[in-house]
């Protein structure tokens, strides 16, 4: 069974965007980019929520050949392009760079997807996350607090009917305070 992993930049308050879908306070340092670039790199296929996809759609696809690019820019953009994607999403018709759409039961097809063969999920985006989260298919939570408190917003959480257990299995503090902890489901 494939590993499902929900993990992104969170403020201490924690929430994923600020009110208006503002993430300003969540531009991560050399280091930071590095680590996600990383973590992208060893993914097998990434699932993503419609506004999540809209956000990384519109830049990363061609960030590569931006004036100015940084060869960590150049680098994440081409692992980005070269990762199978799902969006899930009933009201956008087309997808593109490498990556299926799916608008039935998000629930239903993460499942079927995390029985097949292949290496290691990632799940972005919060509605997307909360549907998961509610059915237990979250394998592993990776948390990337920034030091920042934004006050409402996207909440990383969502609401859960019953107790989850967690096992911490990595910290790791980068530049400008900001602290990555991962957590295993306990089963």
């Amino acid at each position: 069974m494939r590993k499902l992993t929900y993990g992104m930049n969170v403020s201490l308050d924690g929430y994923i965007a600020a009110p208006g879908d503002d993430l300003g306070w969540s531009v991560p340092s050399d280091e930071l980019f590095q680590w996600w670039s990383d973590r992208v790199a060893s993914t097998g296929t990434a699932l993503y929520g419609r506004k999540v996809w809209q956000a990384m759609s519109s830049h990363w696809p061609t960030a590569d050949q931006r004036p100015g690019a940084t060869p960590a820019e150049i680098e994440y953009a081409r692992r980005w392009r070269d990762i199978p994607k799902v969006v899930f999403s009933s009201t956008i018709s087309t997808v593109d760079w490498n990556t299926r759409l799916v608008s039935g039961d998000a629930v239903t097809e993460i499942t079927r997807l995390k029985a097949e063969d292949g290496g290691p999920m990632d799940i972005c985006g919060a509605t997307l996350a909360a549907a998961a989260m509610r059915a237990g298919l979250i394998d592993e939570y990776v948390i990337v607090t920034h030091p920042v408190l934004v006050g409402g917003g996207t909440p990383f959480f969502t609401t859960m009917d019953r107790w989850v257990h967690l096992t911490l299995v990595q910290t790791r503090t980068f530049p400008d305070g900001v602290v990555l902890t991962r957590y295993e489901t306990r089963r």
